[in-house]
């Protein structure tokens, strides 16, 4: 990570400061090979890897994804993509938490059906609360209710994950207004979790003052992932810039760009 970190571009959470404010997943690439290259030209220092799906070291015949993605350089960060009820995620962490040596970090989602992948908010708040109780340090993805999202920072869940649009749709941010609700209320990270499809999608949300924006698809399904993988670092940094700016205020009328006092006649 830079030593350049501030408070107004890294991103702390559970006590820990990041460079990045753009976590990447790790699935969905052609190979590993292109897996390390879009994750380095993404900048990003947090990695999700799906525990059910990648090998991490539970087959040992096989290749390991941090081989390519080392955990001395990234933050790995172990997700239950995959889980349907809260019992099935508490077992998923815990695996994880074994194989990564203690690892407290991890991402929760409990889904709600294999069709929308929408979250199941009683499951997830059911095992949010037993993993805080266990230790970890929970990053949750959860829909984009702001009394639900409340409800987890209570638990004391250290991000909070509201989605924008369904996993994997790219339809971008779909309802900004409750997404603002969410930002204005927490004292915990806010990220963007599912539906990014493209650059401005990420700068969109960034705008809107969230702390950062986790994403796998659009980079990984995109036709040169390496390359998208730039543009998402690039947009990330630019609306989080143009938050920090200060936007002007929409207006119904025109306001001309050079001032009409002192102007020759």
């Amino acid at each position: 990570m830079s030593e350049h970190i501030t408070q107004e571009t890294g991103l702390t959470i559970a006590g820990k400061t990041y460079n990045s404010r753009l976590l990447v997943g790790s699935g969905k690439y052609k190979d590993l090979e292109q897996t390390r290259l879009a994750t380095e030209a993404s900048g990003a220092d947090i990695i999700t890897v799906a525990i059910r799906r990648v090998n991490i070291g539970q087959d040992p015949n096989a290749p390991s994804l941090l081989d390519v993605v080392p955990p001395t350089r990234y933050t790995i960060l172990p997700n239950t993509a995959g889980c349907y009820n809260a019992k099935d995620a508490v077992y998923t962490l815990q695996l994880a938490r074994e194989l990564l040596g203690g690892h407290k970090l991890v991402k929760l989602e409990v889904l709600g059906d294999e069709k929308t992948l929408f979250p199941n908010m009683p499951e997830t708040l059911k095992a949010a609360e037993t993993l805080v109780k266990d230790g970890f340090d929970v990053m949750v993805y959860c829909s984009d209710d702001p009394i639900q999202a409340k409800m987890l920072e209570e638990i004391g869940c250290v991000a909070v994950m509201p989605l924008a649009s369904l996993i994997g749709s790219g339809m971008g941010i779909l309802n900004p207004w409750n997404l603002s609700l969410i930002i204005q209320q927490a004292k915990v990270p806010v990220l963007v979790d599912a539906g990014v499809g493209t650059a401005s999608d990420a700068a969109i949300a960034m705008e809107l003052g969230c702390d950062g924006v986790l994403m796998n698809t659009a980079i990984a399904g995109a036709k040169d992932p390496i390359r998208m993988a730039r543009a998402m670092k690039l947009a990330v940094e630019a609306g989080r810039e143009a938050f920090l700016a200060g936007r002007i205020p929409k207006k119904f009328v025109a306001s001309p760009s050079s001032p009409m006092e002192g102007r020759a006649t």
